[in-house]
This record gives C-alpha cells, sequence and structure tokens, in this order.
C-alpha cells in the first residue's frame, strides 16, 4: 500500500475516528486508546462484551507508562523476547481513570507489532485499541471487503492490503505470580 495510505489512516485517527486496518494478524478495528468516546464507539460497532478489554497497541516498551505500567524483570524479560511480534501480554491495570479501557479487570491488554507501516501509525497516533475486524463471536475479517460487509459505512476509513493470512496473536497473562499462555499460537512458547 502506497504511504498515502497510511497517512490516511493516522490523519482519521488522529481525528477521532475509527479505520480497518491490516496488523501483524488480521484486520482490526483501530482507534485512539486515549480518547474515551473513540473506545466506546468500538465497543457498539463491534457489538462487544462492556466487560472485556481491548487490546492496545503500542510502538514501543516505555509507553506502558502512560498506563501507569511499570513492569517487573521477569515481565520485561518476557516482553523483550516476544516483541516486536503477534504476542499479546495482560499486564496489571488498576488506575480508575483508565477504567474504560481495563473494564475494572485488573489488566490490560498490549502488543507491540512489527509490521513497519503499523509501528509507524503509533508512532504518529499514539497507542491504539486494536480489536480484530469483526461482531464478537463472528469469523475475523481477512479482506477489506469482509469487514465491509460488518461494518459498512460506520467505520471511516479501510486500509486495504488484500487477503491476510494470519491467525489470533498468542495471548500471555502476567497478571498471576506465574506467566500463563492463555491462547497459543504457531512459533511462541514460554
Amino acid at each position: 500500500m502506497p504511504p498515502e495510505s497510511w497517512q490516511h489512516a493516522a490523519h482519521t485517527i488522529l481525528s477521532g475516528g475509527i479505520a480497518v486496518i491490516p496488523t501483524d494478524t488480521l484486520y482490526g478495528v483501530l482507534g485512539s486508546a486515549l480518547n474515551p468516546a473513540t473506545v466506546e464507539r468500538i465497543y457498539r460497532l463491534r457489538e462487544r462484551d462492556a466487560h472485556k478489554p481491548l487490546i492496545t497497541l503500542i510502538s514501543d516498551v516505555t509507553e506502558l507508562k502512560r498506563f501507569g505500567i511499570d513492569p517487573n524483570e521477569a515481565a520485561r524479560v518476557l516482553l523483550e523476547r516476544a516483541w516486536p511480534g503477534p504476542v499479546t501480554v495482560i499486564l496489571p491495570c488498576i488506575d480508575p481513570a483508565l477504567a474504560y479501557l481495563h473494564r475494572g479487570s485488573g489488566g490490560m491488554s498490549f502488543r507491540l507489532p512489527a509490521k513497519p507501516q503499523l509501528r509507524g501509525l503509533l508512532r504518529q497516533t499514539g497507542p491504539l485499541v486494536a480489536p480484530s475486524a469483526n461482531p464478537q463471536g463472528s469469523e475475523p475479517a481477512l479482506t477489506v471487503a469482509e469487514a465491509r460487509q460488518y461494518f459498512g459505512r460506520r467505520v471511516d476509513y479501510y486500509l486495504d492490503e488484500g487477503q491476510l493470512q494470519g491467525a489470533p496473536s498468542a495471548l500471555v497473562s502476567l497478571l498471576g505470580d506465574e506467566p500463563r499462555v492463555l491462547r497459543p499460537a504457531p512459533g511462541f512458547r514460554l
């Protein structure tokens, strides 16, 4: 995709909009994690369980500090090994100001993507919530055409990179004493 497509996506998101964009794994519905109204719009669009937190993409591990998260040494070692790439990590987060993100769950899910264009977008926009492009309970969209069938004009911008062959990211919880793999993925081991 031409760089201007990514620029258009950045402009849409910085204007408070939402965009369907290819991630490291699947097409995602992306919007600013720092804009509560945008986050709520994504929950409504995806018909998502209001108690289930969304994944947040970051461009650098240091961005965790924006969410009041300072990983301990064991967590840092895991993050250095897993990121950048298709591994989502749940870290403790209880800040009441971020309840619109953690939904009272005690944690937030983060991923630092490997895709260079997506990391560039994140450097422009800041952290983005990024659930897969489908209503909850439906199959993830592997093409923009599938995403359009789900969402139509309720999404402000679609960035088309053809059919994706990805699978959901690995999901690892760091909420307890020991890391736990909640969703395995090819190529990832604790």
